[in-house]
């Protein structure tokens, strides 16, 4: 079962180089009717990544899901051809980044050989996702870009510390609700209602890394990044207690927050504004340019070099979506969101194949993270919310969301082989407790 499950994973593998490379070639043909003189070198590089992280998952995490890395392979392969097409000199830095991502994805799979003992370090854990959100914050090193101060640049390198910090707030989060479980899931009945009962010091650590996870947002006015780490939390406090109530407050803490936020600060309602009438030409550009690429892709699009997404700014990374729907149109976009609800279905059956509490929340998390980040994006392109500067996980360009992407799959596919491996041993172990009774 193991080894069928690799050699599917692989099979799928070499189909998303192939088709990141024909993706590449038909760019090629679309700019400049001619065939890319490096096609042979781009295609044996996409291989050589892929292979080390097809290979490192065989020998790390052999009963690990066959879906996750293919898929993460499809949606970074079609979003390179993108940045690729717009510009030369992203794509340059981030074919290194996809590079130093791969790294990343196997080096997590070596130093955690089994997600449980991420447990043990909860409260590190809390302290170091709180200390990455700060970090743009410290005067000297903290950079303000666009308006957004979320840049850190050390030794001529630029990152966003947040892309870590929701993972690592994402483990804390799982230890510390798992141990918190029964405490918070007790309730009272007041007025006919089922409310929680419990202590305010038993949420007392959750909510002092939360509300510092925001605070820090919005002083650094990344309100993307806030919406997910609300979203995040409310999830996992959801699925670890099993209490609806917990959902109905966290919608009334966000539409209070919402309304300070609108109150508060001048970028959110413009964005608001923007969001519910982008017309005025001189404030909603973006937005304006970005549905005019999607209503020239129409069902099957423009052709890949043939549309002008150009035209929109920040294209490579806010608005990489539009770009993708004008030159392959609806069926394209419906491609890259049935591969991200793919990842989605396969984190959430990691979750509900865990045996561990632990296991099965932190995936629940990290897959919450896929989905709201993706959400967020996506909707904010297609005007179904106010958008917000989130990189669409694999595809935009971004050193520091695609490394910390490929930490969170390496995680998932960790969580998977540990799970099946358990029960594959309980299985084997019922059956040679049978025999020997016969």
């Amino acid at each position: 079962m193991i080894r069928v499950r690799r050699n599917t994973e692989l099979g799928l593998v070499l189909l998303a180089a192939l088709i990141t490379t024909g993706a590449y070639v038909l760019a090629s043909l679309g700019r400049s009717a001619t065939l890319p003189a490096d096609v042979g070198p781009f295609l044996g590089v996409v291989l050589a990544l892929l292979g080390v992280a097809h290979v490192a998952t065989r020998r790390l995490a052999p009963a690990a899901d066959g879906m996750l890395l293919p898929l993460a392979a499809l949606l970074n392969g079609i979003g390179y051809v993108f940045i690729a097409r717009l510009d030369h000199k992203l794509a340059a830095l981030q074919s290194l980044w996809t590079g130093v991502g791969v790294l990343a994805f196997v080096a997590t799979l070596l130093v955690v050989r089994r997600a449980r003992d991420l447990e043990r370090y909860r409260y590190t854990l809390a302290l170091l996702g709180v200390g990455l959100l700060m970090l743009p914050l410290a005067p000297g090193i903290g950079q303000n870009i666009n308006g957004n101060r979320i840049w850190v640049r050390l030794a001529g390198v630029s990152f966003q510390p947040g892309e870590m910090a929701k993972i690592v707030l994402a483990v804390f989060f799982a230890s510390y609700l798992i141990e918190k479980q029964a405490l918070l899931s007790q309730t009272r009945r007041f007025l006919g209602l089922m409310l929680p009962q419990f202590s305010l010091k038993h949420l007392g650590p959750l909510l002092l890394a939360w509300a510092a996870s925001l605070v820090v947002m919005l002083a650094e006015k990344d309100l993307g990044s806030s919406l997910l780490f609300f979203a995040l939390f409310v999830a996992m406090l959801w699925v670890a207690t099993a209490r609806a109530t917990y959902l109905c407050v966290g919608g009334l803490l966000f539409g209070a927050g919402s309304f300070v936020a609108w109150e508060t600060f001048a970028h959110v309602q413009d964005r608001v504004r923007i969001w519910i009438n982008p017309w005025p030409y001189d404030h909603g550009y973006q937005l304006v340019q970005s549905m005019f690429a999607l209503a020239a892709g129409g069902l099957s699009g423009t052709g890949l070099s043939l549309g002008t997404p150009q035209r929109i700014p920040v294209v490579t990374s806010d608005f990489i979506f539009s770009a993708i729907g004008e030159e392959l149109g609806l069926f394209g976009t419906t491609a890259v969101l049935a591969a991200i609800l793919l990842m989605v279905g396969a984190g959430l059956r990691i979750a509900v194949r865990a045996d561990s509490g632990f296991e099965k929340l932190l995936a629940v998390g990290l897959t919450t993270i896929l989905a709201v980040q993706s959400f967020i994006i996506i909707g904010g392109v297609i005007r179904v919310v106010p958008l917000t500067g989130v990189t669409l996980p694999f595809v935009s360009y971004g050193g520091s969301s695609l490394v910390a992407n490929y930490i969170l799959l390496a995680l998932l596919l960790r969580i998977s082989s540990d799970s099946a491996e358990r029960h594959a041993a309980a299985v084997g172990a019922d059956e040679t407790r049978v025999q020997y009774r016969v």
